[in-house]
């Protein structure tokens, strides 16, 4: 589990409630008509907006922004360069042998392609539009909570304008003022807080993993073409590593140069 997402949207709620204890009631920021406002308002609609499939996926998105990717860049490389010693050993068909105890099916593919002897430039198109599709389909998530976190403020706005026609409607009674002023803004809160709590950091959470499986699928492209290339291991992987910002670039044994 990614425990920063989780630790953030916690501790944000958990300052948001403490700050309000401290000098206030609770119960005074507790209003059920505000809640529906808001929340429904919001989900009916990114219902609009979305195809109801997508809108279904929600949970689903959530639970990717809190889960821990099992793989790194380094980690990719490092498979890379191991295929690219094999590859120098016993050839480019030794690699179908190994991509078949392998997890990640665009490698697996990149390798079949390699090993059926495509042409280079037509294995680079065919993992470039593979690669071009996931960006959009990752893009179609981040944009469902960028949209959940435009929205929720905007009917937090519509909720408080309700509540003041409201008010308004009952001037007659200056001792309901006060209150209904309360209940009113209440709405604005609660779109505030769901927008900048959870809507708008679990899109760049996204955002940031998407970029992540990204950029290891570049390495993936890169370092196919170059071991079909015939490239040395050694340079292979320092030109994988230019990839990466310096302070990620670990040493790979696997990437020394082999004699013959």
């Amino acid at each position: 589990m990614d425990l920063g997402t989780l630790i953030g949207i916690v501790s944000g709620f958990v300052l948001i409630l403490g700050s309000i204890m401290i000098d206030g009631d609770l119960g005074a920021f507790v209003n059920i008509p505000s809640i529906i406002v808001v929340l429904g308002g919001t989900i009916a609609s990114t219902l609009t907006a979305y195809p109801l499939p997508r809108v279904l996926e929600i949970t689903k998105l959530v639970g990717k922004a809190l889960k821990q990717r099992q793989s790194n860049p380094n980690d990719v490389i490092g498979n890379i360069i191991e295929l690219a010693n094999r590859a120098r050993k016993e050839g480019l068909l030794a690699l179908e042998e190994s991509s078949s105890n392998m997890n990640d099916e665009f490698l697996k593919k990149g390798i079949m392609l390699v090993v059926d002897g495509t042409d280079p430039e037509l294995v680079r198109t065919l993992l470039e539009t593979e690669l071009s599709f996931l960006e959009e389909r990752h893009k179609m998530g981040q944009g469902l909570f960028d949209t959940m976190g435009s929205l929720a403020p905007a009917f937090g706005m519509i909720g408080t304008l309700i509540g003041l026609v409201i008010m308004l409607g009952n001037m007659s009674d200056p001792s309901s003022i006060g209150p209904s002023m309360a209940v009113a803004l209440i709405t604005t809160f609660y779109g505030s807080v769901l927008a900048n709590v959870v809507f708008i950091p679990i899109a760049n959470k996204l955002k940031l993993k998407s970029r992540e499986e990204t950029l290891e699928k570049e390495i993936i492209v890169e370092g196919l073409l170059s071991i079909q290339a015939g490239e040395n291991p050694r340079i292979i992987e320092e030109k994988l590593k230019a990839f990466l910002p310096p302070s990620m670039r670990t040493e790979s044994k696997e990437g020394e140069p082999q004699n013959g």
